[in-house]
């Protein structure tokens, strides 16, 4: 059974940092579409990063240049580095997975199917 928790929310000041993790378990990094989203009070849910191992992430326009996913050491986790946070980051972020298709790629993943998701960490951004 696939399972991803996040962890390391909480609260920055503008131009602050933070790293999220996303522990997953049940799942081959290989085979899977791994995603990161975020949703802000009223607002939808926005797909930011999408990482597939051994290819280049693909950033949408509103973090690129400030976050950063990356794998770790015990290969079951990712993390996303938030760098010059601002008050417009300020979300819950969840990572999300689905099962790779033939010809899936970090860009061509993209943001929708997924289904598998963790609970969710809150991220605040002060100005």
């Amino acid at each position: 059974q696939v399972q991803l928790v996040e962890s390391g929310g909480g609260s920055v000041q503008a131009g602050g940092s933070l790293r999220l993790s996303c522990a997953a378990s049940g799942l081959s990094y290989s085979r899977y579409c791994i995603a990161w989203f975020r949703q802000a009070p009223g607002k939808e849910r926005e797909g930011i990063a999408t990482f597939v191992i051994g290819e280049s992430t693909y950033y949408a326009d509103s973090v690129k240049g400030r976050f950063t996913v990356s794998q770790g050491n015990a290969k079951n986790t990712l993390y996303l580095q938030m760098d010059s946070l601002k008050p417009e980051d300020t979300s819950i972020y969840y990572c999300a997975a689905r099962r790779r298709v033939v010809g899936d790629g970090s860009r061509s993943c993209g943001f929708s199917g997924y289904n598998y998701w963790g609970q969710g960490t809150q991220v605040t951004v002060s100005s």
